[in-house]
């Protein structure tokens, strides 16, 4: 259990972000497995939140998509989606919003529409879902990203869901709404948010991994924290459920 790899690092240290949270509206993707995991471990009385109509879920292995039906089993509440969404997420009951996405820039804004021009993209995206929604009403926002050039850009080619806007308080100009994003975990290092410009600043670097290559794969001058801090490696415990319970077939942690 001592070797690991550098997804299965990104997914431990996503999981411990959630540590003490209560409600988690579970994006596609990552944040799947590191919500299951984090309920598997720091967070036992995690709620996590489906968009497909579920609150509460406890599902025994890793659901495949947000209908997987094993969500439904044991979960405290099944109801429409849109019941979900004017409820509990305009309702102000959801603690995070856990997502992941194709573009992220400086300040946290994300993008999963288009990659090129919206009227003629070169790859068109699955789109918002409820990751806008998720991204303005939720109290606090995490996000999982795995680093390179391509995915953190000088400049979104579509903004989907916004993080901190144009950085300073320009957020908060909005409205009342949730804090947005709180943190960057990537197969490299954990970022978080300047609070006076909001922009991201590298906080902790994974094992093994260099500053330097860190710092070529970010689209901007990356900002880094005077006291950068390595992240603890995953424990035999996580990379037990991630290997033998959630992803035995290494889709998501290879």
């Amino acid at each position: 259990m001592a070797d690991y790899t550098a997804s299965e690092m990104m997914i431990a240290a996503s999981a411990r972000e959630l540590a003490g949270e209560r409600v988690v509206f579970v994006g596609i993707g990552l944040p799947n497995i590191a919500c299951n995991l984090a309920q598997r471990t720091v967070a036992p009385d995690l709620e996590l939140v489906y968009e497909a109509g579920v609150y509460g879920a406890r599902p025994s292995r890793l659901p495949l998509s947000i209908g997987d039906p094993c969500l439904v089993t044991g979960a405290r509440s099944v109801v429409s989606m849109p019941q979900l969404f004017q409820y509990y997420l305009q309702g102000g009951l959801i603690d995070v919003g856990f997502l992941g996405a194709a573009q992220i820039d400086r300040y946290g804004n994300l993008n999963s529409t288009v990659i090129g021009t919206y009227q003629q993209p070169k790859v068109r995206l699955p789109g918002s879902g409820g990751a806008c929604e998720i991204a303005l009403l939720a109290r606090k926002v995490l996000i999982i990203a795995r680093l390179g050039r391509r995915t953190f850009v000088e400049r979104l080619d579509f903004v989907t869901s916004p993080g901190h806007l144009s950085g300073g308080d320009s957020r908060l100009r909005l409205g009342d709404y949730g804090r947005g994003p709180t943190a960057v975990i990537t197969d490299m290092g954990v970022l978080r948010f300047d609070e006076t410009t909001r922009e991201m600043v590298l906080t902790s670097l994974h094992p093994n991994c260099s500053l330097e290559v860190v710092l070529e794969q970010v689209g901007w001058p990356l900002r880094v924290a005077d006291h950068l801090v390595e992240t603890e490696p995953p424990t035999s415990e996580e990379l037990h459920i991630m290997r033998e319970e959630l992803d035995p077939a290494g889709r998501y942690r290879k």
